[in-house]
């Protein structure tokens, strides 16, 4: 049992990336439960406490010691505009959190074409402070309110002259007759530590075992591991056209004589998930038999 002083209070974002940290975290090596009443997820890890809460709150509550690290968007670090130590950045591939944007928004038929055109205008958004410090740092003065929600809405009834909102595609922008003049930001998941916390040689070996494992568990998610025999004499046919990593493992088969006494090896990589349905053709063809596909959980 971990004792009160080597106990890391770990906080999960609440909302859009909850679910993906849960089960990315899940295929780190740790199962977390949550009850939909509560924001105190079990862990089976006596070295872990867990809280849930919004990533706009969280770099506030790492900073004040609340927590001593946690999974957040790199801009709500930004907005907060706090010193926290950056552990580690992370993109979701394959369970869809693609990087966002904070793109300046006016309306379609807005003269505006550049962020300079806005001064003395009023602009929307919940990214207040980043905001500001965007067009101080421009030198345009404007007038920037805080947004609960339904900043689009805002912009499109002509409420607020532009807004500066976060999306991935744009598309619901459009559909909304909103035109982008300008990305200011891009934005993804990281792993913060408060500085006190990282200091704390138990505590940072923690959040490093997080850390590791958490990337190991994303450059495993978008790959898979491929096994295959061939004659000796097609292996470098095969090796031409198999994309790999690193160079692939060559094992020789032991003889056998159902092989005819030719001489085959066992060919085993890891390649990128997307490049399957394209390679295996060229595999058979290339005089591959006996081809195994599984999936990777983590790569070191």
């Amino acid at each position: 049992m971990a004792s009160t002083e080597q106990i890391l209070r770990f906080g999960i974002p609440k909302g859009s990336l909850e679910q993906q940290t849960i089960e990315l975290m899940r295929k780190s090596g740790w199962r977390i439960s949550v009850d939909s009443r509560s924001y105190i997820p079990s862990v089976d890890d006596p070295a872990l406490s867990l809280r849930l809460m919004r990533p706009q709150e969280m770099p506030r509550y790492i900073a004040d010691g609340h927590l001593d690290a946690a999974i957040t968007g790199s801009d709500w670090v930004m907005e907060n505009d706090v010193n926290l130590v950056q552990v580690e950045s992370f993109i979701y591939a394959k369970v869809s959190m693609k990087p966002t944007r904070w793109v300046l928004v006016v309306p379609e038929n807005s003269p505006v074409k550049r962020l300079e055109d806005l001064a003395g205008k009023l602009v929307a958004t919940e990214m207040v402070g980043f905001t500001k410090r965007i067009f101080a740092e421009r030198k345009v003065k404007v007038d920037v309110e805080f947004s609960w929600g339904a900043t689009e809405a805002k912009a499109a009834d002509g409420l607020v002259d532009a807004i500066v909102e976060v999306t991935e595609t744009g598309s619901s922008l459009r559909a909304n007759k909103l035109r982008i003049v300008e990305e200011l930001l891009t934005s993804n998941p990281v792993l913060v530590a408060n500085p006190a916390s990282w200091r704390d040689e138990w505590k940072q070996s923690k959040i490093k075992q997080i850390a590791v494992l958490m990337r190991a568990a994303l450059d495993a998610d978008a790959r898979v591991g491929l096994k295959l025999n061939v004659a000796k004499k097609n292996l470098d046919k095969i090796i031409a056209v198999l994309p790999s990593i690193t160079a692939p493992t060559i094992s020789y088969l032991y003889p056998s004589p159902v092989l005819k006494g030719e001489e085959w090896v066992a060919v085993e990589t890891m390649i990128a998930e997307h490049t399957v349905r394209e390679l295996f053709p060229k595999l058979l063809e290339a005089g591959a038999v006996g081809i195994v596909e599984y999936p990777l959980n983590k790569i070191i």
